[in-house]
């Protein structure tokens, strides 16, 4: 019996969430009558995200300069450097890594936040007063997620393959030709690049806004409960994240 129950626990936990994704998705036309509401959660999720998507994004252009032109010198084409991060920041690094950073600042926030919500009665206040909690509160965050993480990602691109990240370190600390970093980006690079990209981003964003609402919407209404949703959304988020960036990959090439 204890083992029927283990397994079918994770099926139940899918099949609640598939449900809840319906419900939500429903909700959606109706949220954005409200856009107002819309608007202020961009900012939360998008704007207030800002700093860590810019200074990580120049970090890891950084250091991927410093490693591709390690590599790449041992083969005598050091001049791809450019070519190197473009290619892997926006195939992969500039989604996944701003879809994970943007997982465990707004996610969470947004997990706890409804959390918090559900144990001050909020929620149930706003069905005694017969207005939706699911298109007043969820639908306006998942809609802010999906609009702000794909615009979160090209910004980190742009700060890692750009003149603050990738093009700094390789121009004016390794010393490579500025004109060549650019014309090797320029020649290796195709718009499909760009489309993968966007795509990627697009996903991750519904799949971690989704997780996040859903986690604080579940969320027991005391402490404890606000904070395992809280590490949740981080963990579910990220697995499925990286997950997803797998299964993208595989089909997209």
């Amino acid at each position: 019996m204890n083992l029927g129950v283990s397994v079918a626990s994770p099926f139940g936990r899918v099949g609640k969430a598939t449900f809840f994704f319906g419900q939500l998705l429903l909700a959606c036309p109706r949220a954005l009558r409200r856009p107002r509401l819309i608007v202020r959660e961009i900012y939360k999720a998008g704007v207030l995200s800002m700093v860590l998507i810019v200074t990580t994004g120049m970090l890891v252009g950084m250091v991927l300069a410093l490693q591709a032109y390690r590599v790449l010198s041992l083969f005598g084409a050091h001049e791809e450097v450019g070519n190197f991060i473009a290619f892997g920041v926006l195939r992969d690094l500039g989604p996944v890594l701003t879809a994970l950073l943007f997982a465990g600042r707004s996610g969470t926030a947004t997990a706890s936040g409804i959390g918090l919500m559900n144990a001050t009665n909020q929620m149930f206040a706003l069905e005694m007063m017969s207005v939706d909690p699911i298109e007043f509160v969820l639908a306006p965050r998942f809609i802010a997620g999906i609009v702000a993480l794909p615009l979160l990602s090209a910004i980190f691109s742009v700060m890692a393959i750009g003149a603050a990240g990738g093009y700094f370190m390789s121009t004016f600390v390794i010393g490579l030709d500025g004109d060549i970093y650019w014309e090797r980006i320029h020649a290796a690079l195709v718009p499909l690049d760009v489309y993968q990209s966007m795509i990627k981003s697009l996903v991750f964003a519904v799949a971690v806004s989704w997780i996040a609402v859903y986690e604080g919407y579940i969320a027991p209404a005391n402490a404890s409960g606000v904070a395992r949703s809280v590490t949740n959304t981080a963990i579910i988020s990220s697995i499925a994240v990286l997950a997803l960036d797998l299964l993208l990959s595989m089909l997209m090439n």
